[in-house]
C-alpha cells in the first residue's frame, strides 16, 4: 500500500486485489502496509546496490528480508501532484537487489488520469532497480465521485476483466523471473 495517510483511499484497491490474488491457487500473496514500516527517510550511509546487504537501520534489515521474500509485487499507488508518495519512493529506495528480476504490477488512482501519470514515474524507478513491470495496470480515476454513502468505491467490479488480464500477465512473469533467478543462484 503506496499511501500511509488518514482517511486514505489505498485500502480499498488494495484488499480488492488481494482477494484477486487468494482466488489463484499458485498464488500465496501477503499485503503489505507502509504504515507498518516506519522506515525514516533514506539515511544510510552506502547505497543499496553496493552495501552487500549491510544495513545500518535494523528496520531497513528487516525491510529488506521482507521484499526479499517475495517473488513478485503488485504497488498500489496514489498520484499526489503528477506524482507517486514520497512514502513508496522512500520503501523502494530502502533495498535494492531484493528488488532484482521480479515483476511488478501496478494498480494506480488519482484524477482523471487514474494515476497512470504516477506509474509512468514508477516504471521508470523500477527499471533501474532491475524489476520488470508488466504492461497491464489498473488505472482508478476520479475515485472520489464514486463512492457510495458509506465511502465504499461501487465500481470495482467494472475492473474485473481487466484485472484476471493483469493477475495471469503478473504471474506468466513471476514463474519466469524466478526460474531466471533460481538459475543464477
Amino acid at each position: 500500500m503506496g499511501s500511509t495517510r488518514e482517511g486514505r483511499f489505498v485500502e480499498q484497491p488494495s484488499r480488492w486485489i488481494f482477494e484477486a490474488l487468494q482466488k489463484k491457487q499458485e498464488v500465496t500473496a501477503e499485503l503489505i502496509d507502509l504504515r507498518d514500516w516506519a522506515l525514516p527517510f533514506f539515511d544510510e550511509p552506502i547505497s543499496p546496490s553496493f552495501n552487500n546487504g549491510t544495513y545500518k537501520n535494523p528496520l531497513a534489515a528487516k525491510w529488506a528480508a521482507k521484499i526479499g521474500e517475495a517473488d513478485g509485487f503488485i504497488m498500489v499507488t496514489p498520484e499526489y501532484n503528477h506524482g507517486y508518495s514520497a512514502v513508496l519512493k522512500n520503501a523502494l529506495d530502502y533495498v535494492y537487489r531484493e528488488w532484482n528480476n521480479k515483476p511488478v504490477g501496478f494498480v494506480s488512482y488519482g484524477g482523471i488520469s487514474g494515476g497512470t501519470r504516477a506509474v509512468q514515474q514508477l516504471r521508470q524507478v523500477v527499471l533501474e532497480l532491475q524489476m520488470v513491470p508488466i504492461r497491464n495496470g489498473i488505472h482508478i480515476p476520479m475515485y472520489w465521485t464514486q463512492l457510495d454513502e458509506k465511502g465504499q468505491y461501487k465500481n470495482m467490479d467494472a475492473h474485473k476483466e481487466g484485472t484476471e488480464n493483469f493477475l495471469n500477465q503478473l504471474i506468466t512473469w513471476t514463474t519466469a523471473l524466478k526460474t531466471i533467478r533460481d538459475a543464477q543462484k
